[in-house]
């Protein structure tokens, strides 16, 4: 992974003991399974056995996954102020059927929208990033160019 991902602090160090009981528990686990797979009999014709090999070595590679995540990370700060930016909580109302929305900013890897966390990076985000209550944005859209007003920013 070249590329840095951006992350809050709060997610790094979630992330981190996600892969420190990955790489504990996760892998006695795995290690257990195999152990008792191998002894049901001939390696060579036993299903149990090569399936938890590969559940090992898919754990594998999301720990290796996790662990360029930590060592490509860019720690971004919320922004304060009155603007949209990263850790905003803004409101915004679609300019034709005034639907309001609300959503907090956070970088992508947080990005959860049915839990009220928009990334940055999406058109969304990108349309509002920098835009002050009563501001009206464009952002394209599927069905084409929307227009939407901040209503509230936190």
């Amino acid at each position: 992974m070249s590329d840095t991902v951006k992350m809050t602090e709060a997610a790094r160090q979630r992330l981190e003991a996600e892969v420190e009981k990955l790489e504990g528990e996760g892998r006695r686990e795995k290690a257990e399974r195999i152990g008792i797979a191998r002894e049901w009999g001939d390696l060579k014709e036993n299903s149990e056995y090569h399936a938890a090999k590969d559940d090992a070595a898919m754990l594998e590679a999301k720990i290796a996954r996790m662990r360029d995540q930590l060592r490509s990370a860019e720690i971004v700060e919320a922004v304060g102020g009155d603007s949209v930016g990263m850790g905003s909580k803004v409101t915004y109302a679609d300019a034709k059927s005034g639907k309001e929305l609300t959503f907090t900013l956070v970088p992508a890897t947080e990005a959860d929208p049915g839990q009220g966390r928009l990334s940055i990076d999406s058109p969304v985000g990108e349309a509002l990033a920098g835009a002050v209550q009563g501001d009206e944005r464009k952002l394209e859209t599927p069905r084409g160019p929307q227009t939407v007003r901040v209503v509230s920013v936190d």
